[in-house]
């Protein structure tokens, strides 16, 4: 009798093989549709989260390289370094002629200086009389620009003109403002020469900017030459210099623009210039992936937690089911490896559903900012096997103690 039961348990065990257990897997996972269905979409999110991620990280870092245009490729800034110990005053002065020594260099399309001007409390008005109410009366920001940088900024004139090097070297008392600054004087033309006042100094108006690319402050000020502010204001020098540079040329040119208006002491001018494309595109990239990372690798530990939940709870009500097929001679092993294979089966299952939604992110998008989408096809692919990894992992304990259950104990807490 003894071994007849042994070879029916034989005969058991060696039946119940791989396609046996896939099958009772699914009839496991499909006996609750609806709650399997919530448990994969924690498993959706977690892993289209992850691939938007690395989609729009990818993408957003090729961007740059076709936002990284000619204008910001050919842009180099020098300004004064400052003191140690909270000393706002530059270590060395740039030279008025910063302008001109810069424009010998090979390379170098314009260049042109600048700097704030402390007119103190002096409000800015566009009619002779003082106002007691303040009402046609402005703090408006002047800055002291030498001719040449309204080329380097590459700035374009709504009415008017420039002022020149004669300007400058007189003194004169003209101005250029900004297209902001003209719209609160309520300044639209320059043809009978309009006056504004800056305290109790009048400047005749010449010119009004109606944009540039570069410098963009000048567009809310009154603009005067270097030479009127240093008779008027008394500026020591100016603060930074704008070069446009030819394309290509902005390395060579800022290795050698310090030693062209500092050449005692290079070491005490900062140049900046643009940065190179492959350090650009990491920056972004990795900018990206950090912020999003996190929330994908959330979204993918919710989701874990709650393959596992719902994996447990499946145990639990399954009591009677997991005694009877231990009874028929089911072994542990078969046991933990069928609710292990349905908790792999829902991270598989939302790992591809994640998948083609990562993927759809990534091209909506891109389409929606006119970008090219970029995403390496070893993410999309390999998400379907993190998501069965994490359903793997999120199953073991409830698989193992539904493997610990005894048939006896389990046939008599089901009430069979």
């Amino acid at each position: 009798m003894k071994q007849t039961a042994n070879q029916v348990e034989r005969v058991s065990k060696a039946r119940f093989d791989l396609r046996d257990l896939i099958a009772e897997a699914l009839a496991g996972l499909f006996a609750r549709p609806g709650r399997a269905l919530l448990t994969v979409l924690g498993a959706v999110l977690g892993i289209a989260s992850l691939v938007a991620t690395l989609g729009v990280a990818q993408t957003a870092g090729n961007q740059i390289i076709s936002t990284f245009n000619e204008l910001s490729a050919t842009s180099v800034v020098v300004t004064t370094e400052r003191g140690f110990f909270g000393d706002n005053a530059p270590r060395v002065q740039l030279p008025w002629d910063s302008e001109t020594r810069l424009e010998r260099l090979n390379g170098v399309v314009a260049a042109g200086s600048m700097a704030d001007v402390n007119i103190g409390t002096a409000l800015t008005r566009s009619v002779p009389l003082n106002d007691p109410l303040g009402q046609t009366e402005f703090q408006i920001p002047m800055i002291a620009v030498s001719p040449g940088l309204f080329a380097a900024s590459r700035a374009e004139l709504a009415t008017g003109r420039w002022f020149d090097q004669g300007h400058s070297e007189r003194a004169d008392r003209v101005a250029v403002l900004g297209v902001g600054a003209a719209r609160r004087l309520n300044i639209t033309r320059v043809g009978q020469q309009p006056v504004i006042f800056v305290g109790d100094l009048s400047f005749v108006v010449i010119g009004i900017v109606d944009d540039l690319l570069r410098q963009s402050d000048l567009l809310n000020s009154v603009i005067v030459p270097e030479g009127t502010a240093r008779e008027l204001y008394q500026l020591e020098s100016p603060t930074t210099i704008q070069i446009d540079t030819e394309v290509g040329a902005a390395e060579l040119i800022a290795s050698q623009a310090a030693i062209a208006v500092s050449p005692n002491d290079p070491s005490e001018v900062r140049v900046q210039s643009p940065p190179s494309l492959d350090s650009l595109q990491t920056q972004v990239e990795g900018d990206v992936n950090a912020l999003f990372l996190v929330l994908g690798a959330v979204s993918l530990l919710v989701g874990a937690i709650g393959i596992a939940n719902v994996t447990l709870v499946s145990v639990l009500e399954r009591v009677g089911e997991i005694g009877l097929r231990r009874a028929l001679g089911a072994s542990r092993r078969h046991i933990a490896s069928q609710f292990l294979l349905e908790s792999t089966g829902i991270g598989l299952f939302g790992g591809v559903i994640g998948a083609s939604a990562g993927v759809l992110v990534v091209v909506a998008v891109s389409a929606s900012n006119d970008w090219i989408p970029v995403l390496d096809a070893r993410v999309p692919l390999g998400a379907p096997l993190l998501g069965a990894v994490v359903g793997l992992l999120a199953g073991l304990y409830p698989a193992w103690r539904a493997s610990r259950l005894e048939p006896v104990e389990s046939l008599r807490a089901s009430g069979a």
